[in-house]
């Protein structure tokens, strides 16, 4: 098992958070490994902003570009705790972030590993470095007593 980072750690309290206002529990984080700082953070917010659409790592990725000014993340990190799924993967690589870290694996709706495998196509524009398993059993852990609750 890999430990978590402070930005893991950070994405899990999003996490964390999204539970907490009923949203199925992911987070991600944006930072910039040239200063060490986190440029942007989220959690789920499709119920709350009836926007399918909004998962954390889609508005992590606004909220990143929007404080860069730019469409390009060249060069960041996102921490995010499940597997990306393949919008949100086609996401990554439109905003060319460097590196992917993600707990979880989601062999149900992931598009990195599993799934559409997004980041294998020819078509993809950009592969980030891939990083799985960062505090992959709690992020699991999250996941299963959130949607065990819901039965």
């Amino acid at each position: 098992m890999i430990p978590p980072s402070p930005f893991m750690k950070a994405a899990l309290a999003e996490a964390r958070a999204a539970a907490a206002r009923g949203e199925t529990p992911v987070g991600a984080v944006i930072s910039d490994p040239a200063t060490g700082m986190i440029l942007a953070r989220a959690g789920n917010r499709t119920r709350e902003l009836r926007d399918p659409t909004a998962h954390a790592e889609m508005l992590a990725i606004r909220m990143a570009c929007n404080a860069v000014g730019s469409e390009r993340l060249a060069g960041l990190d996102l921490h995010v705790t499940l597997e990306p799924c393949a919008m949100c993967a086609a996401a990554i690589a439109a905003a060319r972030l460097a590196r992917l870290y993600y707990g979880a694996a989601d062999p149900k709706s992931g598009g990195v590993e599993h799934g559409a495998r997004v980041f294998s196509h020819p078509q993809a524009h950009h592969r980030p470095e891939i990083y799985p398993g960062i505090a992959e059993k709690e992020a699991a852990a999250l996941l299963r007593q959130f949607f065990a609750a819901r039965r």
